[in-house]
């Protein structure tokens, strides 16, 4: 039960960042938090993989901030966000043998993080002043840090 609210948690995570959660997985895998030898996601915890998703993570951190980014509500932002929910979600649940429910529980944890995520940024901003950049750093830092925190304390 803990696994699956930890996809679920982490689907959270894809729905504030697209390549945050996959890159967390990643590193839980590459680092012997996440045990996935010899399941179908043991690519998460080779050397260069991780690497390559924290470069993903922190273009996608350079591009929130600029003003001709979509919102995340858009179908392409919110269909990748599912996805990479989704991905992350069953990655976990596989270490269990229940990859499917971790599936299902990452992206429901990522329509939940990309709703509740535009919500509570656009309620803040609105608060500040329409100041979006404080407000998008310290969303990246809810779900960088935030997020890794979660799999080490639950891995």
């Amino acid at each position: 039960m803990a696994l699956l609210a930890l996809a679920f948690c982490i689907g959270i995570v894809a729905g504030l960042r697209t390549f945050t959660a996959p890159m967390l997985v990643s590193w839980a895998a590459r680092l012997g938090l996440l045990q996935l030898d010899g399941t179908w996601a043991v690519f998460l915890g080779y050397g260069w993989t991780p690497w390559i998703l924290t470069l993903l993570a922190a273009g996608e951190l350079v591009v929130d901030k600029l003003p001709t980014t979509p919102s995340r509500k858009t179908p392409p932002q919110f269909i990748g966000r599912i996805v990479t929910g989704s991905f992350s979600g069953a990655t976990i649940a596989t270490a269990s043998d229940n990859a499917l429910t971790g599936l299902v529980a990452g992206a429901v944890g990522a329509v939940a993080g990309t709703l509740a995520g535009a919500a509570l940024r656009g309620h803040l901003v609105k608060a500040t002043g329409g100041r979006d950049f404080p407000i998008a750093l310290i969303e990246d830092a809810v779900a960088v840090i935030g997020g890794a925190i979660l799999l080490k304390l639950y891995l």
